[in-house]
C-alpha cells in the first residue's frame, strides 16, 4: 500500500475546536476540568485528501489536531475518523478495537451485538462501556454524516480489516 502518514498537527488535515470544559472521573467522582487541551475535529481538508487518494496514495491520519488558535489539541481518533469519512463521502468506515465489537454484557465476548440499525443507536450508546463509548459515538456520527455502514471490528486477529469489511464485528447501518 502506498501510505502517506499525516498528523492533525500539520495544520493542513484537520481543524479542531477546543472544548471549554471536559468531564472526567477523578477518584471515582465526575469532575469538570477547564483549561484542558481537548477538542473535536470541526473541518476536514478533503481537497488534500482527495489529491492523495486520486494519486494512488492512502492517507494515514493521526491525532492530535491544531485548534483555531494554533494550539495542539487532543482529539478522539474514532470520532475524527468518523468526521473524515463523512466529509469524504465514504460508504464504509471500519473502527478497530481489542474486542470482537460492541458487547451487550461487557466483558463477556460471547455477547457480541452483531448488527445495530438506526433505531437501536440509543441502546448501543447505553450498552457501551469505557473506550467503546467513543467508538459507538463515532459510528453514530459517521452514519448521521452520510456513511452507509460502520463496522466496529476486532483488531486482534490476522486480516482484521478484511474481516471487518466482511461484516465481522458490530455493524451499524
Amino acid at each position: 500500500m502506498n501510505a502517506v502518514g499525516l498528523s492533525g498537527m500539520d495544520g493542513r488535515t484537520w481543524q479542531a475546536e477546543r472544548k471549554a470544559a471536559v468531564r472526567a472521573v477523578v477518584d471515582g467522582r465526575i469532575t469538570v476540568i477547564r483549561d484542558d487541551y481537548t477538542g473535536s475535529v470541526e473541518t476536514v481538508n478533503t481537497g488534500l485528501l482527495r489529491v492523495l487518494l486520486d494519486s494512488g496514495f492512502t492517507p494515514v491520519l493521526s491525532p492530535p489536531a491544531i485548534g483555531r488558535e494554533h494550539e495542539p489539541l487532543n482529539v478522539d481518533a474514532d470520532r475524527a475518523a468518523a468526521k473524515t469519512a463523512a466529509a469524504l463521502g465514504a460508504r464504509e468506515l471500519v473502527l478497530l478495537t481489542n474486542m470482537p465489537g460492541l458487547l451487550s454484557r461487557f466483558p463477556d465476548e460471547s455477547t457480541l451485538i452483531p448488527r445495530i440499525a438506526r433505531e437501536g443507536f440509543v441502546n448501543a450508546e447505553h450498552a457501551a462501556q469505557g473506550r467503546m463509548k467513543k467508538k459507538v459515538l463515532g459510528a453514530v456520527e459517521a452514519i448521521n454524516g452520510g456513511v452507509r455502514r460502520v463496522v466496529i471490528g476486532d483488531g486482534r486477529p490476522e486480516n482484521s480489516i478484511r474481516r471487518a469489511l466482511d461484516g465481522v464485528g458490530t455493524v451499524f447501518e
